[in-house]
């Protein structure tokens, strides 16, 4: 071995002895961390059954399933078929809750979603969303397999939609009943009979029927108006089916928003329903008053990061890209970006008797405002629940992070 050679070794050695002495008195006096005032005591954490330590979105199974169960016993009692629109949860293991009742048609929000549910089983899939022409070969292909409803929601789609179309498929005309989003104007009877009569141009084309979303609902300030749109919209979808059955007598009509299903009891002969945000539930559900607190099935469980009892302020791992930003306001009409909740050992949750909201957050941070004397009760390294304002944003942003309770 040369003079370097055995230079380099020693210094080597010493090293690894240097590193060895140093991990071994970290190791010994570990125990001993606990007696410093800032020290950071794992047994005092909130601690869950299942660990977390991510943000990540809980279900409640129990509670999920029972707002299945009475939506489809208001559909079945309305003489309505229930078809959820799968956007909300995104999952194949809650769409098979609704399997096990029955359920067997669904719409959902996009063509790559229509695959993978086709991939768990279901046949008969409408695509929510209006027809995006540059994906018409997976529709081709799906329609070869399944049965596939598809939407069309202005002029000028069907002429194109017919020339593209290779295999049999249900088409919707979509009709804008308020929320001036998308949808046929249903003043403009010419431009609906014309793109019905554009169909025609291709055989593998089923004309199925009229399909709205009153998505203004939401908006709404109390039952009353979202029963009151809910009226005045299946008036325009009567009288557009009406108009319409001399050349086209079977056409049915499909009704879905959550606020108008979960409230209303008369659906003036929609065929079909297709709420989805109804098996989870939101805040803003709750504040329209659509449904319970005890309704809501989904809480965002975040890890606590920082306190700055300074300003009353919580830090939590959530933020933008876990929450969304849609906002609501608070009793005193402040913005907020969810509720916080009060997590167990089981990931139950229930709600302080003060309501703490999320005021900001940004891509990863949500700041919490607590009252001064809720301060004490936190630390680093607890969870948090958080009800989401929009569960069907937050379902989308954690689908890899959900878990069931």
């Amino acid at each position: 071995m040369s003079l370097l050679s055995a230079s380099r070794c020693l210094k080597c050695c010493l090293l690894r002895g240097f590193l060895f002495i140093l991990i071994s008195f970290n190791i010994d006096n570990h125990d001993n961390y606990d007696n410093h005032d800032n020290s950071f005591n794992l047994t005092t954490m909130t601690t869950l059954s299942i660990p977390i330590s991510l943000p990540t979105l809980i279900i409640d199974r129990a509670i999920a399933t029972a707002n299945i169960g009475r939506m489809l016993a208001k559909a079945r009692a309305a003489g309505a078929v229930l078809r959820p629109h799968f956007k909300t949860h995104q999952l194949p293991e809650v769409g098979r809750w609704f399997r096990m009742e029955g359920v067997d048609r669904i719409a959902v929000s996009s063509v790559s979603m229509a695959k993978e549910f086709a991939a768990d089983g279901w046949k008969d899939i409408m695509i929510a969303f209006p027809v995006n022409l540059r994906e018409v070969d997976e529709m081709n292909l799906l329609a070869a397999r399944n049965r596939l409803g598809l939407v069309v929601s202005a002029p000028g789609v069907m002429p194109a939609l017919a020339e593209l179309l290779r295999a049999p498929a249900d088409v919707y005309l979509k009709i804008d009943v308020g929320t001036h989003r998308t949808g046929f104007d249903p003043h403009e009877l010419d431009a609906i009979k014309q793109a019905l009569e554009q169909s025609a141009r291709n055989p593998m084309i089923t004309i199925a029927g009229l399909v709205a979303h009153a998505g203004h609902t939401y908006y709404a300030k109390s039952l009353e108006e979202i029963l009151a749109i809910q009226k005045r919209s299946m008036e325009f979808l009567n009288g557009l089916k009406n108009a319409l059955a001399p050349g086209f007598p079977r056409l049915m009509v499909s009704w879905g928003d959550t606020p108008s299903c979960a409230v209303a009891t008369e659906f003036y002969g929609a065929s079909e329903l297709r709420p989805g945000n109804f098996v989870y539930y939101d805040l803003m559900q709750w504040q329209l008053g659509v449904c319970r607190q005890e309704d809501i099935a989904a809480v965002m469980a975040a890890p606590v990061v920082a306190l700055h009892p300074e300003r009353n302020e919580m830090v939590v791992y959530g933020g933008a890209v876990h929450l969304s930003k849609e906002q609501a306001l608070c009793p005193q009409g402040k913005p907020h970006y969810g509720l916080m909740a009060l997590l167990d050992e089981n990931g139950k949750w229930s709600f302080p008797e003060k309501p703490c909201y999320v005021r900001r957050i940004s891509q990863e941070h949500g700041v919490i405002s607590l009252p001064a004397e809720m301060m004490k009760q936190f630390k680093p390294g607890d969870l948090v629940g958080i009800v989401p304002v929009h569960s069907c944003l937050t379902a989308d942003l954690l689908k890899n992070e959900t878990i069931f309770i």
